[in-house]
């Protein structure tokens, strides 16, 4: 979604946010912009629609420094991408700002700031909140109370940065309910959205909490809370390094990270298994006694988690014997749903910060769950710090928009979930060690199977002329295939559609053809015979079958019927981390012919801040 970052220094600042906006590309965005106070205290600022590209050679055109400033990436909510909906957005008197989220009563707050006289340029919600600082400014004198004033009239969720021509010594943030952080320097303050976007010039972070209003100046920050008490926020030191987010030899981010899943999965595991066992410590000092206790399971998640999700359903209910439910977070806040006696609350996010399902947390903290249990990516993040117990998959940062390795190692940090559960019911030492050996493998059977790349980019050859596909899987294979119908329509925009195989004649079977390719994941387990009949009932109307199969499932390539062989001997409880991997591949090379933007694919964002 959109990112923000600011910077006050006595050096020129131009180039920090420049950079700060490319490292935040990732995340989504339609335009950009940038509005610095240049040594005369005069407020300059430059908007471009497109990539920060664009920004950087308007920068060059008109060349602009500062010591103070803020700037910002933005996905558009309210209005089109357009430059006078970019921001930053300016009010009267060289006020300037910068916003992520969305303000839900801005358009009563625009028609009272009308007939106050304000002019407004934009079709943005941002706007509303400029001129209600500067119509605050009037009356408290001061920007870091009319920032106060004004946030306690705003409705809905946002991360704000402020700067003045009339008060050039500080940055003013406020945040309620999209993240923002600031940056630790020496003599020098930073503030952005995410914390990639300031690893180039610091590595100590201060994280403000909701309902935060902050000052930043070279020397100092100032915290005042939402009850208005002066407060200090705990400073960490980020564990991430510069250039943890370059690409390498690789062509693009999503392949990069598609290949780096091995060592992801690795670094999940490592220190949470050792001798057989998990070490549910990892999860927390309380998870013993609180997995102990779980009788129900409600995970809650958006997009690609909630298939990773949907996958553990299966096994916390097959392995586990626990009741185990999963709502699309945006749902879930809707439909008043019952909490049974110790449940456990469970949330997945790569980012940490995506709006549904915090929102979706707040409210199952309110509702009697037993507890509550974040697997996320990132440490620094909101689900993170709100949630009792967490699990952090160690992905490292993903730039890529479509999502690969934050997948599976969610997938594998829900194994060392469902382990876990099993301890406590019913599953004895010996289970536990075979199910933690399982997932030991899986680094190395995923490195197996990244070898079928380039069998996979000649496969890749049928789809270019391709507007429609259907992704079919059984049992836990089926969220795997929801994953690669959701893959091949994020990066090369054909339409695709994923069912549970035995669900073909109830509809799905109407729309197969030859010009139909039917992709199918099918591992040997109990469902093995049971695909092979509805594979039959494809190919019986002309459908053209491409298998992912394993060695021994007896599926035979014939015409129409593409097989191609997976690794052997890969367990029911390895399968959807194993047969992701080619769908990934899959829909990556098909993006590539087709010519879309693979790493930043058209209308979507990274982490989904709003609602």
């Amino acid at each position: 979604m959109c990112g923000i970052v600011g910077a006050i220094a006595e050096r020129n600042i131009v180039p920090i946010l420049m950079e700060g906006l490319r490292r935040l590309e990732y995340r989504g965005y339609d335009s950009a912009g940038l509005a610095v106070l240049n040594g005369s205290k005069h407020l300059t600022r430059l908007r471009t629609v497109g990539k920060v590209k664009m920004l950087s050679e308007a920068l060059e055109q008109t060349p602009t420094t500062g010591k103070i400033g803020i700037a910002h990436t933005r996905w558009a909510t309210h209005g089109v991408p357009s430059e006078r909906n970019a921001h930053p957005h300016i009010s009267l008197d060289g006020l300037a700002i910068v916003h992520n989220g969305i303000i839900e009563n801005h358009e009563e707050l625009r028609e009272e700031l009308k007939r106050q006289g304000y002019v407004f340029t934009s079709e943005t919600d941002t706007e509303v909140i400029a001129h209600r600082i500067h119509h605050h400014l009037d009356t408290v004198k001061d920007l870091f109370k009319a920032v106060r004033a004004t946030v306690a009239e705003l409705e809905g969720a946002y991360a704000l940065a402020v700067v003045s021509e009339h008060d050039p010594d500080r940055l003013i943030l406020a945040r309620e309910g999209c993240p923002v952080v600031v940056g630790l320097g020496v003599e020098e303050n930073f503030v952005a959205s995410d914390v990639s976007a300031l690893l180039p010039v610091t590595r100590r972070f201060m994280f403000l909490e909701e309902g935060d209003v902050a000052e930043v100046r070279r020397k100092s920050i100032r915290v005042i809370d939402k009850e208005g008490n002066t407060v200090e926020r705990t400073i960490r030191e980020s564990e991430l390094s510069a250039d943890a987010a370059e690409k390498g030899p690789y062509r693009h981010y999503m392949l990069k990270e598609i290949h780096e899943q091995p060592r992801a999965i690795a670094n999940t595991l490592q220190e949470r298994v050792a001798n057989g066992r998990l070490l549910e410590a990892a999860f927390g000092p309380a998870a013993t006694e609180v997995f102990k206790r779980t009788q129900n399971v409600h995970i809650v998640a958006c997009g690609t988690s909630y298939h990773a999700a949907s996958v553990a359903r299966y096994f916390i209910e097959q392995i586990c014997k626990v009741p185990c439910s999963v709502d699309i977070a945006s749902e879930y806040r809707y439909r008043s749903p019952l909490v049974p006696p110790n449940s456990l609350f469970v949330t997945i996010s790569q980012s940490g910060e995506t709006a549904d399902t915090l929102a979706a947390l707040r409210l199952a903290k309110q509702s009697g769950y037993l507890s509550s249990l974040s697997i996320c990516n990132v440490p620094e993040s909101s689900l993170v710090r709100e949630s009792e117990l967490v699990m952090l998959t160690r992905a490292g940062p993903e730039i890529g928009v479509a999502s690969t390795k934050a997948f599976t190692t969610q997938l594998a940090a829900l194994s060392m979930l469902v382990i876990a559960l099993a301890k406590h019911h019913g599953a004895d030492a010996e289970r536990e060690r075979g199910l933690v050996g399982r997932l030991i493998e899986l680094p190395a059977l995923i490195e197996k199977t990244l070898e079928l790349d380039r069998v996979i980019h000649k496969l890749a050859e049928r789809f270019a002329e391709k507007h429609h596909a259907l992704f079919l899987g059984r049992g836990a294979l089926y969220p795997i295939a929801m994953e690669g119908s959701l893959k091949l329509k994020e990066i090369s925009y054909i339409h695709a559609e994923a069912y549970p195989a035995g669900e073909l004649k109830h509809g799905p079977l109407a729309l197969v053809d030859a010009d139909m390719p039917v992709i199918t994941v099918a591992p040997n387990n109990d469902l093995l015979e049971k695909l092979k009949s509805n594979l039959m009932e494809v190919r019986a109307r002309g459908g053209e079958l491409i298998v992912f199969a394993d060695p021994e499932s007896g599926i035979q390539p014939s015409d129409g019927v593409t097989v191609i062989e997976m690794p052997k001997h890969v367990t029911y409880f390895q399968a959807p981390a194993v047969y992701t991997i080619p769908l990934q591949l899959l829909a990556y090379h098909v993006a590539i012919l087709k010519g879309t933007d693979v790493d930043q694919p058209r209308n979507l964002a990274k982490s989904v801040t709003v609602e």
